[in-house]
């Protein structure tokens, strides 16, 4: 829809995404094809998140294994909390704000679906990410973290949480290329509210 000047008029217009594709004509068949790859990048970041923490716990470095010297060590960090530790010992909190943040991904997925690539793959990201540290959480009551940046001084983390920084940022530049945080500030702003 397209605002020409009057809030009682607004005008269907073509609209495409950054790859091209006409959001007014998304059909079925598009759809269910972004639903698999949403389904697809999910599991996979479940799948390579959950398999790198139980190689890690297998295998725990003494203290720090360097990876790429220099740049990036292996360690083997159990996280009881949340973002750099924050919050420790409140895993019933950590696994239902998991849950939820989960349900609100897949309420989003079903009631406004993303129609580019690109949205859905944002999703499919957090969402993977979120999972995979909610198994953690579930199954160990901590989080295995194990990558560790040297260059940056950064706490060390582990492929979910990686996920969820990346399908965050994809997530927040695909609204901002999609418009619909400006479409949603006009109508604020001309709506009065």
């Amino acid at each position: 829809m397209q605002d020409n000047g009057s809030p009682s008029k607004l005008v269907a217009s073509k609209t495409t995404d950054f790859v091209g594709e006409d959001k007014s004509k998304v059909s079925p068949g598009k759809h269910k094809s972004k639903l698999r790859l949403f389904l697809l990048v999910t599991a996979l970041v479940v799948a390579l998140d959950q398999l790198s923490k139980l190689r890690i716990a297998a295998n725990q470095p003494p203290t720090s294994l360097e990876f790429l010297p220099g740049f990036i060590n292996l360690v083997f960090v159990k996280n009881y909390g949340v973002v750099f530790g924050l919050f420790s010992n409140h895993k019933g909190l950590h696994i239902a704000l998991s849950i939820a943040g989960s349900l609100i991904i897949l309420a989003l997925l079903h009631y406004h679906p993303p129609t580019t690539t690109l949205g859905m793959s944002s999703l499919a990201l957090i969402l993977g990410g979120g999972l995979g540290n909610l198994i953690d959480r579930i199954r160990l009551g901590y989080v295995i973290d194990f990558i560790n940046f040297q260059l940056f001084r950064w706490p060390a983390f582990n492929i979910a949480d990686a996920a969820i920084i990346v399908g965050t940022f994809t997530l927040i530049y695909y609204f901002c290329k999609s418009g619909i945080l400006r479409k949603h500030y006009e109508y604020k702003r001309t709506s009065g509210d």
